[in-house]
């Protein structure tokens, strides 16, 4: 039996509707977790980890993380999850989003 992937998404807009700066803070975002990636996947090149993806979702900037990472790195799904409530961003969880 396979379990379903589920996607924690944080939106480039917080709580009270402003757009959340940097410009690029999704990539940053993504870029401080792309060490972690499923075991024996190695990369050759500078590239963002499979489980944190920087995208637009409906014109707004977003990263969607996979609830795996949780598995393979609990301290990195709880700084993402510090992340998104110190900066009171937007976020949702469940099936991945359409970009």
């Amino acid at each position: 039996m396979t379990s379903e992937v589920r996607y924690f998404v944080l939106y480039g807009v917080t709580e009270t509707g402003s757009t959340f700066r940097p410009s690029d803070w999704a990539e940053r975002l993504a870029g401080v977790l792309a060490p972690y990636r499923p075991a024996g996947l190695r990369a050759s090149h500078i590239s963002y980890s499979p489980y944190a993806i920087p995208t637009s979702i409906e014109n707004v900037r977003a990263v969607v993380i996979d609830e795996r990472l949780r598995d393979i790195e609990p301290l990195a799904w709880k700084f993402v999850h510090d992340f998104a409530l110190d900066n009171k961003l937007k976020t949702s969880f469940g099936a991945r989003p359409e970009s």
